[in-house]
């Protein structure tokens, strides 16, 4: 077992060696080549305009919301309140504990 595992190292400290010192790329540096394109951006007439909406009118309207007509926000209890009334219940013992029964 000591001899395959000897040797699957050797293989492999092997092939690592080899693959560094691979001469597939050359380290010489190279310029940066950029094509040219034939397209460029030039000044022309715009198009014509066209509404985002389909048939709707656009309306708006300026000034101030009363607060009542925007309803009221839900209230809901913190949750450090929540975590007292069950620790206070739990002390109060509201809840009956289980009753443990031993059969034989």
């Amino acid at each position: 077992m000591k001899t395959i595992i000897c040797t699957l190292c050797f293989l492999c400290a092997t092939a690592v060696a080899f693959s560094q010192s691979a001469g597939v790329l050359s380290s010489d540096a190279q310029p940066l080549a950029i094509d040219g394109h034939a397209q460029h951006a030039s000044e022309h007439a715009m198009a014509q305009e066209s509404s985002l909406l389909s048939t709707s009118s656009y309306s708006y309207a300026k000034g101030e919301v009363p607060l009542a007509e925007l309803g009221s926000l839900e209230y809901q209890t913190p949750l450090g309140d929540v975590a007292r009334a069950y620790r206070k219940e739990r002390a109060d013992n509201v809840f009956p504990k289980a009753v443990k029964v031993l059969e034989k």
